[in-house]
């Protein structure tokens, strides 16, 4: 396959060019992700809509990262691991927690656990959500508005994830101490 251009803001395609500017605002330097999704920039535009959308979700910081990550490894995303380890650190998350998710371990959390197996079941299942594991959900205290936006991050992470796949997105030199 052809290598993907990790593209910079002199480098990308014209309307990509303000999307990394926002990319540099937000993160201090460019993700290599968006480096490469600058290439299409309908798709870095989508990816940072929803990313902002999710951020503002109805989670707080440590349900974010049991959804975020458990799609990620279930998704095996070399780097989106790593990369929302970090973001996790920064999002003050338990490293604990996170490592949990990342060895598929239980969380020690019932709430949280609930959340991460609604999520998996969720991907596995192609959107799919059994009966019993939907009263669980519910049970656990979760909402509706929880439901549709663990559907928001999976649309966020298959766009990165899927991305990652096909371009073997190198890790950046700020995630590498969580690889």
């Amino acid at each position: 396959m052809k290598e993907f251009t990790l593209h910079t803001p002199e480098s990308a395609p014209e309307n990509s060019k303000p999307l990394l500017e926002k990319s540099q605002q937000a993160f201090g330097s460019i993700p290599n992700l968006h480096a490469v999704m600058a290439e299409s920039p309908q798709l870095l535009h989508g990816y940072q809509v929803l990313h902002e959308a999710f951020l503002n979700s109805s989670f707080n910081n440590a349900e974010k990262t049991v959804v975020w990550q458990s799609i990620n490894v279930e998704h095996e995303c070399h780097y989106c691991v790593p990369a929302h380890s970090a973001i996790a650190k920064s999002m003050k998350v338990d490293d604990d927690l996170n490592q949990a998710l990342r060895d598929q371990a239980p969380l020690g959390d019932d709430k949280l656990e609930v959340l991460r197996e609604t999520t998996l079941e969720i991907v596995r299942q192609r959107g799919h959500l059994s009966d019993e594991q939907s009263k669980t959900f519910f049970a656990a205290g979760y909402s509706q508005q929880n439901l549709l936006d663990i559907i928001l991050a999976l649309s966020q992470k298959v766009m990165s994830n899927y991305v990652n796949h096909l371009a073997d997105t190198p890790l950046d030199d700020a995630f590498k101490p969580f690889a």
